[in-house]
């Protein structure tokens, strides 16, 4: 629904059609309605128009494997970037083209009996930033009996209200205000491509992602008992707390929803939350971002408490967490391993699996480096919010020291 997109659309599917391959033209789909469409049609893979939570002067394409398996520089684009370089292509018969209607269809009904659901009457206000989940979230809310609220719910790839990125606060400030306006029960904010999801709760906060990954875990525990649960190694404690307390077996992954979906999939997990809003389930068909499942077990366990959302996590505002910080560094690994020197003595774990994290017994942190530009991202937890504002800016201090 970018301004930009039909027109490289129409040259994909073109040159797409003269290297000989058959093209299934789905249309207008979100991200997550486009990997089920992958993943049930049982086709080879599949290409995407878009820039996700990018301003709208981005663009770009999205490419899956069959299953909607991700495709990253580690297993697919290094080679489609090689092919490119050395433009030397094998002459080939034109392909097909055929118009396919009807997958968002599929996957509402899909969502809506993954597991046996039941979802009282309650007021949603949800935001959709102009963006690609409304159509999802319009055909969803159709199938309960809940209110509702719409806010920025017309295509426009110019973005008029405000970025599609609900990770940012200033993206979710109006969302916010409407919820308490409206007294209503629950909001909803989503990205620009429809695979991330964010609740707000009734008093208008938002609440802690980590929160809601566990939440989920839960939920999917109970129908896989035992299973591992993948989540990334940005700090997240209350998801292990719940995820072991649920009987579970936490695994931490890289950041990233390839490299997560990637373990998840090599793991046989039946779910994976990454601390920026993608949460994924293990269908039928593949492994890859369900924001309508995600939503309806939100619904089914305010429905089985009988409470508002605000009193159900209460509870599970354990820690105090800084959100990610970004710092400009130019000698990025140099200050990782200074941040390991100093901070690894006495410390539970020390791990290098992305950047460098490490676990004391009131708080722990990770830090990473940016592939693109010279920052290191800071992620801190801590028990208290006195030890948490203490250690952020001890390590801050480090950091750009």
């Amino acid at each position: 629904m970018r301004l930009s997109s039909p027109v490289i659309s129409k040259q994909v599917i073109k040159g797409l059609v003269e290297m000989g391959v058959d093209v299934i033209d789905v249309g207008l789909v979100s991200t997550p309605t486009f990997y089920y469409a992958v993943a049930n049609g049982n086709y080879d893979g599949g290409l995407q128009v878009s820039a996700s939570h990018n301003p709208k002067e981005y663009n770009g394409i999205k490419f899956v494997r069959e299953e909607a398996k991700p495709v990253g520089l580690f297993n697919g684009l290094d080679k489609i970037r090689d092919l490119y370089i050395e433009n030397n292509f094998a002459e080939a018969d034109n392909g097909t083209i055929e118009k396919k209607e009807g997958v968002l269809a599929d996957i509402v009904d899909y969502s809506m009996k993954f597991y046996d659901f039941n979802i009282g009457k309650f007021k949603i206000v949800a935001d959709a930033a102009n963006a690609m989940s409304i159509p999802d979230l319009e055909a969803f809310f159709d199938k309960l009996s809940c209110e509702l609220v719409k806010m920025n719910f017309t295509l426009d790839g110019t973005f008029p209200v405000h970025q599609a990125d609900p990770f940012k606060p200033e993206n979710v400030v109006d969302l916010k205000k409407k919820v308490i306006e409206e007294k209503a029960d629950l909001g909803i904010a989503t990205d620009g491509d429809g695979d991330r999801i964010f609740f707000i709760d009734n008093n208008g906060e938002m609440i802690d992602p980590a929160i809601i990954r566990g939440m989920l875990a839960k939920e999917v525990l109970k129908h896989n008992p035992g299973a591992t649960i993948c989540y990334d190694i940005r700090p997240g404690m209350i998801t292990k707390d719940m995820i072991v307390e649920n009987g579970g077996t936490p695994h931490v992954t890289k950041v990233g929803h390839s490299l997560i979906k990637a373990k998840a999939i090599e793991l046989d997990s039946p779910f994976a939350g990454e601390s920026s809003g993608h949460f994924f389930f293990k269908t039928n068909v593949g492994f890859f971002e369900t924001p309508l499942i995600v939503t309806l077990i939100i619904l089914n366990e305010m429905t089985k408490e009988g409470k508002p959302i605000s009193e159900i996590v209460a509870p599970l505002n354990k820690y105090f967490h800084s959100g990610e910080i970004n710092s400009t560094v130019e000698d990025k690994e140099g200050v990782m391993k200074k941040l390991e020197e100093l901070y690894r003595v006495g410390a539970k774990n020390v791990s290098k699996l992305d950047g460098v994290s490490i676990e004391h017994e009131d708080y722990w942190f990770n830090v990473r480096a940016s592939n693109t530009e010279q920052l290191l991202r800071l992620n801190l937890e801590a028990r208290t919010n006195e030890k948490m504002e203490k250690m952020r800016d001890e390590i801050l201090a480090v950091i750009r020291n």
